[in-house]
């Protein structure tokens, strides 16, 4: 039985997939590990769209400047409800918060399951709503494409370069 921490560590931004379809009970444990992502005030959300098929990927995959995401088999596009998201007494809303809680139980449940995963979030979000036909209220966060990664290599080294925990934990007050 892997460890929580070997499966942290195993989980990189693939961006290279093998055409292989995604059995459904692999992606439906992956989505159900997002959908028992706490939330601030258990106000969940978060709301996925999945994406399985031509041409859909494709207008999805047009929202991003560079061609790799097409070769994934699935693309989560995980949205955001900002109307339902808990928001602090200053006004800060926790729907992003929220959101980088589920995807991350994304991308590890797929780490776990043989699967690879790359956030993507440098797209256009005014493109891939209106493809979506997304009400005004919700948001497309991140772009998750999701399959086996391909049998080339895909992994960066720099997945392996990490600052010394001392470089990212203070003990007791704020002492860096």
């Amino acid at each position: 039985m892997k460890s929580f921490l070997d499966i942290a560590k195993s989980r990189y931004s693939c961006r290279s997939y093998d055409k292989k379809e995604i059995p459904q009970n692999l992606l439906t444990n992956v989505l159900e590990c997002a959908r028992i992502a706490p939330s601030a005030t258990n106000a969940q959300p978060q709301q996925f769209v999945v994406v399985t098929k031509q041409p859909l990927i494709g207008q999805i995959a047009s929202c991003y400047a560079a061609s790799w995401l097409e070769s994934a088999p699935a693309i989560i596009v995980a949205c955001g409800n900002y109307s339902e998201s808990w928001r602090r007494a200053d006004g800060k809303n926790h729907c992003d918060i929220d959101m980088a809680i589920a995807i991350d139980h994304i991308t590890l449940a797929a780490a776990d399951n043989g699967l690879g995963t790359c956030w993507v979030c440098k797209f256009d979000v005014m493109k891939c709503a209106a493809i979506l036909s997304l009400p005004k209220n919700i948001a497309p966060i991140a772009l998750i494409p999701i399959g086996f990664p391909s049998e080339k290599k895909n992994y960066s080294e720099r997945h392996l370069l990490r600052k010394p925990i001392e470089e990212i934990v203070s003990w007791e007050g704020y002492n860096f």
